[in-house]
């Protein structure tokens, strides 16, 4: 009997070990569910991500590729874009011309000479310029003097000419090395 007992004995213990090894075991499974359901959301969500990526890329590829690759309204962006720019680069322009102006003024009225050269402003004599094709006005450089000087100098007389068309009137002539006494050519406005 005794021997009954302690088998009985035996078999209860094992049998609630094995039920709390089941037990055991299937908490481990749940664990391993719940890992595998948001392993296959992370998945799902993933798949959605590289779904939005992969039309963003095909919309950029056929935006990029598909006829003009700008439409009407970007290129009248860009072309008032440009005009501001030029806008913005003329009025430096003049800035620059008034500020060499006044620096012109500034080195001539420290030399101790007068403020603008003497010009000639006798009526234009025909066929004067190169090839004597142009009518305008000879002269004669004097000290401290630049083209912008002198084309200023003659505006203040009421001929309206610039240093770049005195400049283009005389082939071969350095601005930068102007000589007292040399003869230039002063292109009279075209009437």
């Amino acid at each position: 009997m005794k021997r009954i007992l302690t088998g009985i004995f035996i078999l209860g213990l094992s049998l609630a070990a094995a039920r709390a090894q089941d037990e055991a075991t299937q908490e481990q499974i749940n664990k391993l569910k719940g890992s595998i359901q948001d392993l296959i959301e992370m998945q799902r969500s993933q798949a959605k991500r590289l779904d939005a990526l992969e039309k963003e890329i095909d919309e950029l590829r056929d935006k990029s590729s598909g006829g003009a690759g700008a439409n009407q309204e970007d290129l009248q962006k860009l072309a008032d874009q440009v005009q501001e720019i030029e806008k913005k680069r003329q009025a430096d322009k003049e800035l620059i011309l008034k500020e060499i102006e006044k620096l012109g003024k500034a080195g001539s009225s420290g030399s101790g000479r007068k403020s603008t050269p003497i010009v000639s402003t006798n009526p234009p004599a025909g066929g004067a310029g190169p090839g004597g094709k142009q009518s305008g006005y000879e002269y004669s450089v004097q000290r401290n003097d630049t083209l912008s000087i002198i084309a200023k100098a003659y505006r203040d007389q009421g001929i309206k000419v610039t240093a770049d068309q005195i400049l283009k009137a005389n082939p071969g002539l350095n601005p930068n090395n102007l000589k007292v006494g040399q003869k230039i050519f002063v292109p009279a406005p075209a009437q």
